[in-house]
């Protein structure tokens, strides 16, 4: 029954299943400080050490699960966290500009949730304002924060688009991301070439030449 269990487990996770758009949280999740979950991960990611037979009292190592703890809880995963969520200010499109307008290449990373493996890509963004408009700064920061936490690239992407959507107001918004997963490229397969590509779309992006133009512009 154990193995079975196993079996399932490395099934799910190389299968990219992912249960809702919603990241799986707890609802007691932020119930503790940023400095209570740091100490708590630092010691459990010691125990994870010494169970690999490393020596902790080595100048190089024993500061380590600290380094780990600190990391998780205020870099790679303060995506999780929504104090960290940024502010999407928008404005009247006083400039009645109608066409589409794209931020493209936007490096983000993040992690894999079935491995706790890098993800590391670019994002392609692209609206067509219903009067509303954003500030190009903020969407590079709503991909990196939801890029900040334990993912699923097809959640990410539409998590991304639904931000989007929803704060200007407007279906025309279109989401590209592509991605290299170090689960795929350092373990299992250990293929060091692929690449995986997402897409979310909706309005004026349903048009096939529509997106195909947004495509020539971001040299997709």
């Amino acid at each position: 029954m154990k193995n079975e269990l196993l079996e399932r487990f490395e099934f799910d996770g190389d299968n990219h299943l992912i249960s809702s758009i919603e990241t799986p949280l707890r609802p007691d999740a932020f119930f503790k400080s940023n400095d209570e979950k740091i100490q708590n991960i630092q010691h459990h990611f010691q125990c994870i050490m010494e169970e690999l037979g490393l020596d902790l009292e080595d100048d190089s190592l024993k500061g380590t699960p600290y380094r780990v703890a600190k990391m998780y809880v205020k870099e790679l995963f303060k995506g999780l966290d929504p104090k960290n969520k940024p502010t999407l200010s928008v404005f009247e499109n006083k400039y009645d500009y109608n066409k589409m307008l794209i931020e493209s290449h936007i490096t983000f990373n993040s992690s894999c949730e079935h491995h706790f493996l890098p993800i590391t890509g670019k994002a392609h963004v692209g609206y067509v304002s219903s009067g509303k408009v954003i500030g190009l700064s903020k969407i590079n920061r709503i991909v990196d924060y939801y890029a900040r936490r334990p993912q699923v690239q097809e959640r990410m992407s539409r998590q991304i688009f639904n931000e989007l959507k929803d704060a200007l107001h407007t279906e025309s918004v279109i989401v590209v991301v592509e991605a290299e997963h170090l689960c795929v490229s350092s373990r299992g397969v250990n293929d060091k070439t692929s690449k995986t590509t997402t897409i979310e779309y909706g309005g004026v992006f349903e048009d096939t030449s529509t997106r195909s133009d947004f495509f020539k512009l971001i040299h997709y």
